[in-house]
């Protein structure tokens, strides 16, 4: 939503990219790197529906990481806390057949690793879906706040909590100076689907690093680096993901597209201190009745101290 892309950008602002060599560890688990995204779809095609706002934070733990992914499941963990608002194109005065307004908060424990020469992410996460978030009473204090007419919330989801399980099996390919990565995913709870895509990066942005996947628009993004190259990378990629149940669009309401496309690009700049990255994600409509598709924007700017 518009309102809380002024209110996202001071936390991320703030917040440093907080690497540790690996001879701090000490053979304990300390904390290697932040990774955080914010996506809004007024920073892509400037409306304030469906997909409107969500903000993701990994922090990557283990004893060390010197650039390669662990051989075992568990060595490195992400912790990542995420919340979303999904909402009909309308907040104040929602259409008949639109997708209900939910409020979406969860946190999860994520493993990466490699296998048989391929990446492996395995996670699971609860999933608080409903006005107990707090995530409605948020947005309409922003609202309020800015003078903007705040959602109606009446028809929002109900209270629940629900289990998800997730995995993504991808493997890189360095392709002179391009890097082609294709992965395949599933998961299974607030959304259960099967998904298969690609990643396009020109540059050195994501080499040598853990990288963490949005979960809204399917950007990457770094979590904890080993090395840092100066200068600009550029990323593409897309997915198909075929949709079998979901939560977030009820028997009450729209029913769900069985299939989904998403198409995304973007710019990461890396200085000696500091890192911004700035994408474009077209997803295609997710319900029944959904008149067009929306471009949403990714943003991510971190600081090194």
């Amino acid at each position: 939503m518009k309102a809380l892309v002024l209110a996202a950008l001071l936390p991320m602002a703030a917040q440093a990219q907080g690497y540790m060599p690996p001879e701090a560890a000490q053979g304990g688990r300390v904390t290697l790197g932040w990774g955080r995204m914010f996506d809004n779809d007024a920073l892509g095609d400037g409306h304030d529906r469906w997909h409107t706002g969500a903000y993701t934070v990994s922090v990557i733990r283990g004893a060390e990481f010197s650039g390669q992914l662990p051989d075992r499941i568990g060595a490195l963990l992400e912790w990542r806390l995420h919340s979303e608002i999904v909402a009909p194109a309308n907040l104040a005065n929602p259409a008949p057949g639109d997708r209900r307004y939910a409020g979406v908060l969860s946190f999860g424990l994520h493993s990466q690793s490699q296998w048989q020469g391929m990446e492996l992410e395995l996670g699971a996460d609860m999933v608080a879906i409903g006005p107990m978030t707090g995530v409605s009473g948020v947005q309409k204090w922003v609202h309020h706040a800015l003078g903007i007419a705040e959602p109606n919330t009446s028809g929002q989801i109900t209270d629940r909590v629900v289990p998800t399980i997730s995995g993504e099996l991808g493997r890189s390919f360095d392709l002179g100076s391009m890097r082609l990565r294709p992965y395949v995913a599933a998961q299974a709870g607030v959304e259960t689907l099967a998904r298969a895509g690609f990643d396009l990066t020109f540059g050195a942005f994501g080499s040598d690093a853990v990288m963490v996947r949005d979960g809204v628009t399917g950007q990457r993004y770094r979590a904890a680096p080993s090395t840092l190259s100066p200068g600009f990378s550029f990323t593409a990629g897309g997915d198909v993901t075929r949709v079998f149940a979901s939560v977030l669009l009820p028997a009450n309401g729209p029913a769900a597209e069985d299939m989904r496309t998403r198409l995304r690009a973007g710019v990461h700049w890396q200085g000696q201190r500091a890192s911004a990255f700035y994408g474009l994600t077209w997803l295609s409509p997710e319900f029944v009745g959904q008149g067009s598709g929306q471009t949403v924007g990714s943003l991510s700017f971190n600081l090194q101290f």
